[in-house]
């Protein structure tokens, strides 16, 4: 008999897992998000969860990783803009912001939190961010067809990623897309004029 079947059902209950617990993390917190919460979410059994990770340092660590990954892979997803000129911008600019925005974004914020206290947590969280922030940044350059060798320009794409971090946290507490969408378009035109993108 194949045990194809079952190492499909374990890999589809291990990735219901990291995603739950992701979940959890982005809506519940570090702290709320415990083994039984996760398992809850995730429609199985906590003796179930424990079977895949005997701890929740395994599965938090898992899930971390599995949420950095989801990260890059949605910015490595984004589709060159068809667009020329200041459209161009504009549409590249609402995209990275919108990178930011979600249940990947908060959890990934929770545990920067941890993190910040936790020297053990910061080994682990240190090394995901470097590669998620180095591949927003290289999407970015490309997108926007930019020197990145111009220490101007780099700076103009820091400022804009930073910008995007910034209007997600600002989400976190309340609807901000209409004030978000007038900073990102008036952003979007000072970051094209800088970037000498004309028609």
């Amino acid at each position: 008999m194949s045990l194809e079947p079952k190492q499909d059902r374990s890999r589809a209950t291990r990735q219901r897992l990291l995603e739950s617990a992701v979940r959890c993390l982005a809506h519940h917190g570090w702290s709320a998000a415990t083994v039984s919460v996760i398992a809850a979410d995730a429609g199985i059994s906590r003796g179930a969860l424990q079977h895949h990770f005997p701890t929740r340092e395994e599965l938090v660590v898992a899930a971390l990783e599995h949420m950095f990954d989801e990260r890059r892979l949605s910015v490595e997803a984004m589709a060159p803009p068809q667009l020329t000129g200041p459209e161009r911008v504009h549409v590249v600019v609402h995209t990275l912001v919108e990178l930011y925005m979600g249940d990947l974004f908060q959890a990934a914020l929770q545990a920067w939190v941890v993190a910040a206290a936790d020297p053990q947590m910061l080994e682990v969280i240190q090394p995901l961010e470097r590669r998620f922030a180095r591949s927003v940044h290289a999407a970015a350059v490309e997108h926007l067809g930019v020197d990145d060798d111009d220490p101007h320009a780099r700076t103009l794409i820091q400022a804009t990623l930073d910008l995007a971090r910034g209007l997600a946290l600002a989400d976190l507490l309340s609807d901000d897309s209409r004030r978000r969408a007038r900073i990102v378009d008036t952003w979007s035109t000072t970051l094209a004029k800088e970037l000498g993108v004309t028609q």
